[in-house]
Formats: C-alpha cells, sequence, structure tokens
C-alpha cells in the first residue's frame, strides 16, 4: 500500500511529540502542561479516584472557557498505584516531560518519597497530603500544600475525642504505609499532651483479614475510643465490622476514609456505621437544614449536571481535585508559566476561594488550609459525599 508525503511527514511529525522532541512553531499556543500523580488503582486510590473526578471536570470546564490565555491545560496522569516506588519512577517521567506544575502525589506514603526527589530538579509542586514534613519552605520552596497538616487534622479529632466525647482512654491504630505510621507517632503524644491515656499503639498491615486480636487488645486494655489512621477502605471496614461484629460499643473516631462510599460498600451491617467520626471540613458539611455552603451548593449541582459520580467517594475529595487545576489557571493568567513567577504568586496568595476551603500561602508559611475548617463528621449521615457535622459542633 503506497503512503503519500503528506501521511508520511504526519506519521513523522506525531512520533516527535510523543517522543518529546517536537517544537512547535508557535510556543505561546502550546499547552500548559500538569503532571498528574494520583493513586487509581492499588489499596489508597480511594482518594485518587475522588480527587480525579474533580480535577478532570476543572480542566474540561478551564479548557472550554478558552484555556488559559489562549492555552489549553493538558493534564499528563501517570498512575502511582498507591506505590512509593511507582510514584517515584512516575514523578521522574514527568519532569523529563517538561511539565509546568506537578499535582500531586495524592497520598503521604507516595509523596515522601517524591518531594524531595521534585525539588533536587526544581519542579513546581502541589499536593494535599497531610504529613508535615512534607512541606518546608526552606527544604522545598517550589512545594505548597493546599490541605491541612497532620497537625491540624490530629488536632481536630484528638480535642473531639477527649473534651467532646470525654474519654481518656484511646487505642491508636493504623497500617504500615508512611502515611499511617508518620499519623501514629504524630498523634499519641498530642493524645497524651491533652490529658488522655494511649491504652494501644499499633501498626497492622493493612492486608490483614483478621483485625479482631487487634481489638480485643484495645478492649482488655480498657480503651474507651478507637483511632484509626488509614487511607485503606478496607482496613477501616474491618476494624468497624470488627466491633459491630464484638459488640463493643465504643466511637471510633479518625481518618476521612472511615466515612466515604467505599467503606459503606464494605460494611456487614448499616448500623455498625453508628458512632463513626471522621475527619472532614466545614466548607463541605451540612450546616442547619441540612444545607451546604452557597458555593459548595452550586458545585453540587455542577457535579450533578457533568453526572459526576458521588456515590463511592467523598466532596472534600471531588472539591480539592476541582479547585487545584483553578488555582493553577489564576496564577498562570498573573504571572505567566515561570516556575519561579508562579512561587512568587504563590508566596502571596490570599485566601483563595476554593469549593473545598480558602487557601493562603506566605513565603514563609507553605500550609494554606484554615485551622477553624477542620472538623469532625457523622459517618451515617452520608449525603452526596457531604456529612452532617458530628455532635458537640455548632454550625
Amino acid at each position: 500500500m503506497s503512503i503519500t508525503r503528506r501521511q508520511a511527514l504526519a506519521s513523522a511529525g506525531a512520533a516527535a511529540v510523543v517522543a518529546g522532541l517536537a517544537k512547535p512553531a508557535i510556543a505561546t499556543n502550546d499547552p500548559i502542561r500538569i503532571g498528574y500523580l494520583p493513586a487509581l488503582t492499588g489499596p489508597s486510590s480511594s482518594t485518587g479516584i475522588g480527587i480525579s473526578r474533580g480535577t478532570q471536570l476543572a480542566v474540561q470546564e478551564i479548557n472550554a472557557a478558552g484555556g488559559i490565555n489562549g492555552r489549553q491545560l493538558e493534564l499528563v496522569i501517570r498512575d502511582t498505584q498507591s506505590d512509593p516506588t511507582k510514584a517515584v519512577n512516575a514523578s521522574a517521567e514527568l519532569t523529563n516531560q517538561q511539565v509546568n506544575v506537578v499535582f500531586g502525589p495524592l497520598n503521604s506514603g507516595e509523596a515522601l518519597a517524591v518531594v524531595p526527589l521534585l525539588a533536587r530538579s526544581n519542579t513546581l509542586q502541589v499536593h494535599p497530603c497531610w504529613v508535615d514534613s512534607l512541606i518546608d519552605p526552606q527544604k522545598y520552596p517550589m512545594c505548597f500544600r493546599n490541605a491541612p497538616t497532620n497537625q491540624q487534622i490530629g488536632g481536630a479529632a484528638n480535642r473531639y475525642v477527649v473534651e467532646v466525647l470525654n474519654k481518656k482512654k484511646v487505642a491508636v491504630i493504623s497500617d504500615t504505609t508512611g502515611y499511617g505510621t508518620a499519623s501514629v507517632n504524630a498523634y499519641a503524644p498530642m493524645l497524651k499532651a491533652r490529658g488522655a491515656e494511649v491504652v494501644y499503639q499499633g501498626n497492622v498491615d493493612a492486608a490483614n483479614p483478621d483485625l479482631k486480636p487487634e481489638l480485643l487488645r484495645m478492649q482488655s486494655a480498657g480503651a474507651e475510643a478507637i483511632m484509626p489512621w488509614s487511607v485503606n477502605a478496607g482496613f477501616l471496614s474491618r476494624i468497624i465490622n470488627t466491633r459491630g461484629d464484638m459488640g463493643w460499643d465504643v466511637p471510633i473516631v479518625g481518618q476521612t476514609t472511615l466515612g466515604s462510599g467505599q467503606t459503606k460498600a464494605l460494611l456487614e451491617k448499616p448500623e455498625y456505621w453508628a458512632k463513626v467520626y471522621p475527619n472532614n471540613f466545614k466548607p463541605v458539611c451540612y450546616g442547619p437544614g441540612g444545607k451546604l455552603p452557597d458555593r459548595t451548593s452550586a458545585f453540587l449541582d455542577r457535579l450533578k449536571s457533568a453526572k459526576v459520580d458521588l456515590s463511592d467517594t467523598l466532596l472534600w475529595w471531588v472539591g480539592v481535585g476541582y479547585d487545584s487545576p483553578y488555582m493553577f489557571s489564576q496564577a498562570i493568567k498573573a504571572v505567566g508559566t515561570d516556575p519561579q513567577q508562579i512561587v512568587g504568586y504563590l508566596n502571596q496568595l490570599k485566601a483563595f476561594p476554593g469549593v473545598y476551603g480558602d487557601i493562603s500561602f506566605t513565603p514563609d508559611q507553605h500550609n494554606g488550609y484554615p485551622d477553624a475548617e477542620v472538623v469532625m463528621v457523622e459517618a451515617n449521615s452520608l449525603k452526596d459525599g457531604a456529612f452532617n457535622l458530628a455532635p458537640g459542633y455548632s454550625a
């Protein structure tokens, strides 16, 4: 079969683009490339699946409205597969692809491996991971967090257990990921500082099918509350199911995935979700009369119009994913695509109006989420990915 000269040139041009070698004549028409590192598969994928729905919707909206200064956004996606080693390899691919900014990883265990690597390559990075050490403007001046820290998350959960529920003997458990172990190591001393006694502390393989021995140890130690820290819905559901099967009426207070649709789907009985109080965020919670804030309500309407599935995810995950491309867009519209210029812009960002929350940074503070917005909620009030505030909170 003969091939025309035009076909041959087109094929060669396409191959060069794939190889990253083609240089269009008009650089200003190039897409603005966002490197994206979600865990879309693997045991910690619930977060990545939810955040990706918001991220992709925002990119579609921005591009449909003409892009940024006439340039389209392009998501360059690499699935980290919930694996720190794969996340490192994926981030190396993105730096070789010359992306303008990296969003992610979305889980702290992967980010612990990736953040230093991207810092060494002077790559602008924004992530929503909670482990405190992941942000340090001196060590990682081009890395920003548009979500709370472990100190903020743990502070809200520990205060709720000790001061609202009035529980003084606490069991703290996590999986063996970097996020899980870092959380337990951070939160146990915080509980003790509030006057609580940590009667059980452990890190357990998330694939362990039988957690009853662990819960029996907690019970025999006199635990009045269980605080689990993991993004693994299977692990968390096994804790909830085991408590229910034991008929042990203690509250479970902790990581936001306790309230996810994936966790709900794995429960043996719906009533086992009672007295389960996950972390969440006030801008995406129901207030008096079951109403969401106006900004969030309008966002939910957009999600429903776009047929974004919320049955197995959380509204805040979708929200932080949605907000992030818009935050990048605002910066690039103002100062262009030079990474140092974007860093300078973000260093002065004041109350960026996200659905998930208003984000602010300074040159010395790259943690952008406000303390007052971190709350606890009732897991069994889940509706459209959002929750009622837990008992003891005012609207």
